[in-house]
């Protein structure tokens, strides 16, 4: 019998892996490979342990190589690798649901899983459009994002954000969408300590859109409570409890992308808990299992799902979902992660440490290139003035040599993102802004 070579590689070959929002060619000239992650750091292929200042991509929120996740996972996977979601169910799946809504408190009743943040988003958006038709208002269609927002990758997502790079190549996108402007405010708002003052005007943008349109045709406004993915632009205060009130008062929903948000980041559950403010849905995703199987997630305030409920009961309410929603091993880690953020108190301990990362992330005024900082959470953004003619070269820079400095940070633009995992300690926090500092000082 002749021998197979179908599934054999030739070793350490990287060309046949076209890498996600990557420079192919410049990385797979100079790799930077994981090998291993435990607690606050990566191993690399190289054998360094180099700190982990972004939570993975926003992700590991609870550290890496937690070992009441490996067990769930490899349990789950050993008693159900699979179970169908259409018309069949899991135990796991319900429970999850339940401990979901439990977290996210008396203002929502349901839960639909989806893959990722980006399916998550284009969900809710399929769900506002729906929604509004089965209350009888089938008109509503129009979506409304925001300049400089970042809501996923697919159609439905790169059409209600904002972020042209995202854009620009994919054609004319979804019809019937418009963009509220960013709130990132130089001139007024640098070196701001959480919240700016300034900016909560622009929310009223969302009167002139409903002016040009009519209420009576809007389906959804979505906004991340915290631009991340665009360099961590903060709403000022009152901008979000505005679009809040002119919503309701319009009878169009509000959605929060909380994909980052969620889960602590901001030192409570979730971005509406911190804000005071509640949407009418919220998306969900990356801290959902500590990075650890890929899930995402719609949650329903109380009434959504009842206006689907109106068709006769063996009737299939929503003609929506995915092969893997609520995925038997997915629902396991992120029902184990979910005990460790209780268990450890990991939201308060995230809350605890906001300020001395505050104080730390703004000890960088007057490093050479910084022209704003800020922060919210344990979230932070280092914006550097571009180089002319040159836009996003300086950051990248930094990124290097942050990484030849066994640091990993985030890079968006001129914008660097830090996002630390929430079990990170002083230490952590002063080695990061220490060897972000001493990197900042070697770039041109």
């Amino acid at each position: 019998m002749a021998k197979s070579t179908a599934f054999e590689a030739t070793p350490n070959n990287l060309e046949a892996f076209w890498m996600p929002f990557t420079a192919n060619r410049q990385f797979k000239s100079k790799p930077r490979l994981f090998v291993g992650a435990k607690d606050m750091h990566y191993t690399s292929v190289d054998g360094r342990k180099v700190l982990d200042g972004t939570a993975g991509l926003w992700c590991v929120n609870a550290g890496h190589g937690r070992e009441k996740i490996i067990e769930a996972v490899r349990d789950q996977v050993g008693r159900l690798d699979y179970a169908p979601a259409f018309q069949m169910g899991h135990p796991a799946v319900f429970e999850f649901a339940a401990r979901l809504t439990n977290l996210l408190g008396a203002d929502f009743d349901h839960v639909f899983f989806a893959n990722s943040g980006s399916e998550a988003v284009d969900t809710a958006l399929k769900m506002a459009i729906a929604y509004q038709r089965a209350r009888g208002e089938g008109t509503r269609q129009r979506l409304i994002g925001r300049e400089r927002g970042y809501h996923g990758v697919g159609f439905g997502g790169i059409s209600v954000g904002g972020i042209v790079t995202n854009r620009k190549v994919f054609g004319s996108l979804l019809n019937g969408v418009d963009h509220l402007p960013h709130t990132h405010d130089l001139a007024r708002n640098a070196f701001s300590r959480g919240q700016p003052d300034h900016g909560v005007e622009l929310a009223n943008e969302l009167e002139r859109l409903i002016t040009l349109h009519d209420a009576s045709n809007i389906a959804a406004v979505i906004v991340e409570p915290v631009a991340c993915s665009t360099g961590v632009l903060l709403p000022p205060k009152g901008y979000l409890q505005r679009l809040r009130e002119i919503c309701t008062r319009h009878g169009i929903l509000l959605i929060f992308d909380e994909v980052i948000t969620g889960f602590g980041r901001l030192g409570a559950s979730f971005a509406t808990e911190y804000f005071g403010v509640v949407p009418d849905l919220i998306t969900t995703a990356k801290g959902i299992t500590n990075g650890t199987i890929p899930m995402g997630a719609v949650f329903a305030r109380k009434g959504i799902y009842d206006a689907f409920m109106s068709a006769p009961a063996d009737t299939i309410e929503l003609f929506h979902g995915y092969t893997y929603s609520g995925h038997p091993v997915a629902c396991a880690a992120g029902l184990a992660t979910l005990d460790i953020y209780k268990e450890e108190g990991l939201f308060e301990r995230a809350a605890g440490l906001a300020s001395y990362w505050e104080d730390a992330i703004h000890s960088l005024k007057g490093v050479r290139n910084v022209i704003d900082l800020r922060n919210l959470g344990l979230l932070a953004g280092i914006e550097l003035e571009p180089r002319p003619g040159k836009p996003t070269a300086r950051a990248f820079e930094a990124f290097l040599k942050s990484y030849d400095k066994n640091l990993l940070i985030r890079t968006t633009g001129d914008i660097i993102a830090l996002s630390p995992p929430l079990i990170a300690e002083k230490k952590h926090i002063d080695e990061m802004v220490g060897t972000l500092g001493e990197v900042l000082a070697t770039v041109d």
